[in-house]
């Protein structure tokens, strides 16, 4: 089932609306501009600049004079949409050191300090979901410096929208960037602002690289944000602040909504085919009907019957090779108390799936077919669990064997109406297989059931939950789930009559339509 996503529309909406000043555009008392904010920024900042010049001159009298700051020219054509008149569009590099940042080597880094890094960061949120000591990661990488209150931006995949605000100070991965906005800027401001659609947009058109795409610095700086007065910032993050857990609470609900609305459908078909292989569904159609041969005479009369066939087989091969061996009789497994798992029927019987028909493993030998043999216009389908899709056969993507190179193979050969599945891997994945012919991948085994049972009964087994019951009791892969065909001949299957078979298959098409209008 495919994972159902949050919905965050709304919190993008409401983010699009506070920068633009449709949230809060003024603040009763306010008399201060966006514009006079920018021109104090710059002024600080050039100050900085001379004392930092200054203090440069006592280590050497020739240092050079720094180049003031002043404020960006943006024209007319830039300005992405409109903005109260008492704020002002600035660049962000007017604002802060985009990417120019202060870094510690690993052996200058304490064993207790906190290392962020990208993984440590929710997506979309603007929370913090792991804390991590040095001395907890490996990590021999330089790292960039942060102080608490730095607002803390990912460059990579900026389309994930990770931005922090520094709780504490730290060190973080060079993929993160530290931004000291100041006392004259929000940071709460500017992380919202960084979060915002309208940025997040700007810098998904900018990124670099195919695999690991990158806002970079230059195109950091010349990002275009809209600059409220200070007050208005404050007033805008407490807004914010009142209206987003509200949000959040929205969208979980509607959230939690749609996974059971999806969910259900799956989990009462789940619970149909359990009670049908319960003999529950059909607990009321027993009490008006006389069984005229019970699960277990079923049984006995599918052994004979491939008694029969394994003799008729030997007598033919007998024209051939006079000494061909006489076959040993099939005879019906022995279960004990201890194995039965539910209760069913008097009129049932268990006995397992390799009573029912024939395992036939795929040719392992040399006369496997390697990649150069498969084409995707060739004669003879092989079939692998890659072309498996809801237990039907997808043919979109099938690959083909030639009539020689399928005429080599001693197994694995597919029949119409055979059930193909999966052994290693998707374990249970399986295809009730719609063609007349076809040969099977190795990680396949044909279950070739016989005519007498009722195969869409057998159908309903595989997709039913005591099916992949069974293979978690038998799985003995460890990184690769692996199943024995040998241990698929002995799982547990409970036998109905094949009059009741059919009637659970019945009633279940009635009731699985019923089920998928549940999600609509």
């Amino acid at each position: 089932m495919a994972k159902i996503k949050k919905d965050t529309n709304l919190r993008k909406s409401i983010l699009q609306a506070a920068i633009t000043g449709q949230l809060i555009s003024n603040v009763k008392g306010e008399t201060k501009t966006g514009k006079e904010l920018l021109d104090k920024i710059i002024e600080e900042r050039n100050a900085k600049l001379l004392a930092q010049w200054e203090e440069a001159k006592k280590k050497n009298p020739k240092a050079k004079k720094p180049t003031p700051i002043v404020a960006s020219e943006i024209t007319e054509d830039e300005i992405p949409f409109e903005i109260p008149k008492n704020w002002c569009w600035c660049r962000l590099g007017d604002l802060v050191l985009f990417g120019e940042c202060e870094n510690a080597e690993p052996n200058e880094i304490e064993d207790d300090a906190w290392i962020l890094d990208l993984e440590d960061i929710e997506k979309d949120s603007g929370r913090i979901i792991q804390f991590k000591k040095k001395k907890e990661i490996d990590s021999k990488s330089t790292k960039h410096i942060f102080k608490e209150g730095n607002v803390l931006y990912s460059k990579l995949r900026p389309y994930l929208n990770k931005c922090v605000i520094a709780p504490k100070d730290g060190y973080c991965t060079s993929e993160i960037i530290p931004l000291d906005f100041g006392k004259f800027i929000s940071n709460k401001y500017a992380q919202k602002f960084l979060m915002s659609p309208y940025f997040v947009d700007y810098t998904v058109s900018l990124s670099y690289g195919v695999k690991m795409p990158r806002l970079g610095t230059t195109d950091g700086k010349k990002a275009l944000i809209p600059l409220p007065p200070l007050a208005v910032q404050n007033a805008i993050v407490a807004k914010l602040e009142e209206v987003l857990p509200l949000v959040d609470a929205y969208e979980n609900a509607v959230l939690q909504k749609e996974e059971l609305k999806t969910a259900l459908p799956d989990k009462v078909k789940k619970a149909i085919l359990q009670e049908a292989i319960q003999g529950k569904l059909t607990k009321s159609w027993r009490k008006t009907t006389t069984i005229e041969e019970s699960g277990k005479q079923l049984l006995d009369k599918i052994i004979e019957e491939r008694n029969a066939k394994l003799l008729a087989q030997w007598e033919e091969a007998k024209k051939k090779n006079p000494k061909a061996k006489k076959p040993a009789p099939i005879v019906a497994s022995e279960i004990t108390e201890d194995e039965i798992p539910f209760e069913i029927p008097e009129s049932w019987c268990w006995c397992r799936l390799g009573d029912l028909g024939t395992f036939i493993n795929g040719d392992r030998g040399s006369n496997y077919p390697s990649k150069d043999k498969l084409s995707s216009n060739g004669e003879i389908p092989f079939v692998s669990a890659i072309n498996f899709e809801n237990t039907t056969l997808r043919k979109d993507n099938l690959l083909y064997v030639s009539q020689k190179q399928y005429d080599l193979l001693r197994s694995g050969k597919l029949q119409k109406e055979d059930f193909a599945i999966c052994i290693r891997g998707s374990l249970g994945k399986f295809c009730f297989y719609p063609l007349e012919v076809g040969a099977i991948a190795s990680s396949l085994v044909i279950l070739r059931a016989n005519e007498i049972i009722n195969k869409k009964y057998l159908y309903y087994y595989l997709c039913s939950d005591f099916f992949y019951e069974e293979i978690k009791r038998f799985n003995n892969g460890t990184a690769q789930p692996n199943l024995a065909a040998g241990d698929l001949i002995k799982f547990l299957f409970p036998l109905p009559p094949l009059a009741e078979q059919e009637k659970i298959v019945e009633i279940i098409e009635q009731m699985l339509p019923l089920c998928e209008k549940l999600g609509g």
